[in-house]
């Protein structure tokens, strides 16, 4: 696509542009559509590649990944979620609480492998460039590898869920974790029999996607942007799906 001001276009061709914005509106949290079959290692590589690619802080890369494939270690990880899972259950009532109950909420034991990406809140010393004010921006920044690495499976083909409903003290013991490190994201791997349509809590009935117009501000918080053409984009592109 060439740039009528006569600059350098670093765009990407319009199909791997399609590609990358497909991977992002159909990703899905995966719970309960794994399949068996293992992730070949040349794959699982790619992975694990795109993940370490994150942007971070300082260029600190304060992650690692435990691949975690031992259906004794899996076992206990599954303990873990059952009692978290029951007294999350107990903040529910009614007819929301027998819709809790009745959502799969994880893959431990059904997904080929789990992988932990842990934040080593140490690496990097005592003073990270750029993280003297914000502290947790180690945190955020394996956050991004999480992001990078979900969408470059779904891009392969591969489910992803993340177990979010684990007591983290108990899981860093399961695991084995040095004091400095955080198990950031507990994940469910693996390729599944399809990608649902729409997020699984959506299609529950749970809860809904937000009108993004509505989230858009200008220049301070709840002060409408004078953006008359954006908005009509973002009508446009909500028309679309």
């Amino acid at each position: 696509m060439a740039d009528p001001t006569g600059r350098p276009d670093h765009a990407f061709p319009e199909a791997q542009r399609e590609g990358l914005y497909r991977a992002i509106f159909e990703r899905r949290d995966v719970r309960a559509q794994f399949r068996p079959d293992p992730i070949p290692p040349a794959v699982l590589a790619r992975l694990l590649e795109a993940a370490h690619h994150a942007p971070s802080v300082g260029f600190m890369q304060p992650w690692d990944f435990l691949l975690i494939d031992d259906r004794a270690v899996r076992g206990r990880v599954h303990a873990i979620f059952e009692r978290e899972n029951a007294k999350a259950a107990e903040a529910h009532i009614g007819e929301r609480g027998a819709l809790y109950r009745r959502l799969k909420l994880e893959g431990i034991l059904e997904s080929p492998l789990n992988l932990c990406i842990t934040c080593d809140r140490s690496r990097g010393g005592e003073h990270v460039l750029g993280r003297q004010s914000i502290v947790e921006m180690d945190l955020f920044s394996t956050c991004l590898a999480v992001q990078n690495l979900w969408l470059a499976a779904r891009a392969e083909g591969i489910g992803v869920g993340w177990v979010s409903i684990l007591d983290q003290d108990e899981l860093a013991e399961v695991l084995g974790l040095p004091e400095n490190v955080y198990p950031l994201a507990y994940l469910c791997l693996g390729y599944v029999d399809e990608f649902l349509d729409r997020p699984e809590l959506a299609r529950a009935g749970w809860r809904q996607r937000l009108p993004l117009a509505e989230r858009v501000h200008g220049n301070g918080w709840g002060q409408v942007a004078e953006a008359p053409a954006l908005f009509e984009a973002l009508a446009a592109r909500e028309g679309e799906r």
